[in-house]
This record gives C-alpha cells, sequence and structure tokens, in this order.
C-alpha cells in the first residue's frame, strides 16, 4: 500500500496474529506463563499491565526476538514461532521501539529509506551490473519516505540530522521508519513514554490515520488515558499471565485488574 493509498476497513474481525498457549521461561521464571489470546484485522489493541508483567517479553515473542519455551506464534494462519524478526517483517509484522534509535547524523529521510525492503542495490554486485534499475529504486525510496514524513507531520525537518529531534518527533520518525516496510500489523511499544501531552495528541491522530488506512495495531501503553481513548479492546498481563480482556472501561472495573495495580490498597 502506498502512502497515499487509502485501503478500504473492515470492522475488527479475523485473528491476524495470535499467541497460543505461550510460554517463555528465563531458569526457573515464567516471564510469560500460558498465554493466549488474538489481535484481529484492522483492530487497535491495546497490551497493559504493571511493571514486571511480561509485556516486553511478549512483544519480543511476537516480534521474533525471543523464541517462545513452548506455545506457538500464529502470523496470518503461518506459525512463524521459530523465524527471526526479518521474516516476520517479510510477512506484514513490523515493530517500534520504547528508546528510538535512528541514526543521529543521517538525515530524516536517509532513516526512513535505510528501512526500505528488498533494494537492489542491496547486492554490490547490482550496483555495477544494474545501476539504472538501483537508482530508479532510490528515487522511488526517496518518494515514498517523503510521503511518509509528510504523514507523519516531520517533512518540514525531512534534510534536518535526525538528532535535532525531541522525543515525541523521534517516535513519529521510528512510526515512518517501520510504516516504509508495508507492514499489515505494527506493534507499538510504549508511544506515549518521555512525549509531552501535545505531541502526544499529534501520534495518537497519526495512529488513527494509520489505522484508518487498514493497518493493525497492538501496543504497550503505560497512559491509561491513551489507551482508554484509543484502543478498541485491551488485554491485561500480570505475573506473566493474561488476566483480564476486554474494552478499557470493562478491564478497569475487573477485580484481578484492580487487585493487580493497586494490591491491598484497592
Amino acid at each position: 500500500m502506498s502512502p497515499g493509498e487509502a485501503r478500504r476497513v473492515e470492522p475488527p474481525g479475523s485473528a491476524v496474529l495470535s499467541a497460543r498457549n505461550v510460554i517463555r521461561r528465563f531458569g526457573g521464571l515464567h516471564a510469560v506463563n500460558d498465554v493466549t489470546f488474538d489481535v484481529r484485522q484492522g483492530e487497535i489493541l491495546g497490551l497493559i499491565g504493571p511493571n514486571g508483567a511480561g509485556k516486553t517479553t511478549m512483544f519480543d515473542l511476537l516480534a521474533g526476538s525471543l523464541p517462545p519455551t513452548s506455545g506457538h506464534i500464529v502470523l496470518n494462519g503461518v506459525d512463524v514461532s521459530r523465524e527471526m524478526p526479518h521474516r516476520r517483517i517479510g510477512r506484514g509484522l513490523g515493530r517500534t521501539f520504547q528508546i528510538p534509535r535512528p541514526l543521529a547524523n543521517l538525515s530524516l529521510v536517509e532513516n526512513v529509506m535505510l528501512a526500505a525492503q528488498n533494494q537492489t542495490g542491496e547486492k554490490l554486485l547490482a550496483n555495477f551490473l544494474n545501476p539504472f534499475r538501483v537508482a530508479a529504486e532510490e528515487r522511488a525510496a526517496e518518494t515514498k519516505a517523503m510521503e511518509l514524513l509528510d504523514l507523519l507531520l516531520l517533512s518540514r525537518l525531512a534534510h534536518e540530522p535526525a538528532r535535532v529531534l525531541s522525543g515525541g518527533q523521534r517516535k513519529l520518525l521510528e512510526l515512518a521508519r517501520v510504516m516504509m516496510a508495508d507492514p499489515a500489523i505494527i506493534l507499538l511499544d510504549e508511544p506515549a513514554a518521555g512525549v509531552n501531552a501535545t505531541l502526544l495528541e499529534v501520534i495518537m491522530d497519526r495512529i488513527r490515520e494509520i489505522n484508518a488506512r487498514g493497518v493493525t495495531f497492538l501496543l504497550i501503553e503505560h497512559n491509561i488515558d491513551m489507551v482508554t481513548r484509543l484502543c478498541h479492546r485491551v488485554l491485561v498481563m500480570a505475573s506473566g499471565q493474561l488476566i483480564a480482556e476486554g474494552t478499557a472501561s470493562e478491564v478497569a472495573r475487573d477485580p484481578r485488574v484492580i487487585e493487580a495495580y493497586l494490591g491491598g490498597a484497592a
């Protein structure tokens, strides 16, 4: 899907990404303990829980940074439990990180172009044997990168080095980079972390816009206001287990969730 092309969005329905009885152990610690859930096509799904709940480990399992000890990760009907992250990107699964690390001395557009997939110029000999094809692909990648920067409201800074960006702008650049690979599903790791209130509104608006183009989101977030306003459904983890699932208002009233967050103070 090109950045300027809208895609018809159906109501959230069939599962496009699933965890099935997933366990991840580190020695005797069950960081993720028998977790099962579905991410449905077209939705924005939130994953919340107190610190140490296993959320980031779950993301690493979904993205391929870690293999499960047991259980299965299923992407569009294919068991990808043992596939590496780059293979999952090729299948349409992208991921951002809580702390973006752009290449500080490269421009924004160069940072985004680096995320282009399957470029002929990646092969050394192709630069000599097919120089016109390599040049054409680079022009197309630059055009696409500029369109994405425009979508993420960063085009005025396109030729500035990434080091000039604020924390919130780096989150937007990270989203532009992952969009360069045309993902159908994006895993967002704490998009609100370290972002001021004004720029957070921009980030939420851009997530909604990208979702309206047909991209499914699963996000980890501690900002409950953002989760309530943005997410269609919410999953809650505690001590490595999935303890609740539903709308934000439903999980907020769940005694297990209250206990997990507040303990005896509940």
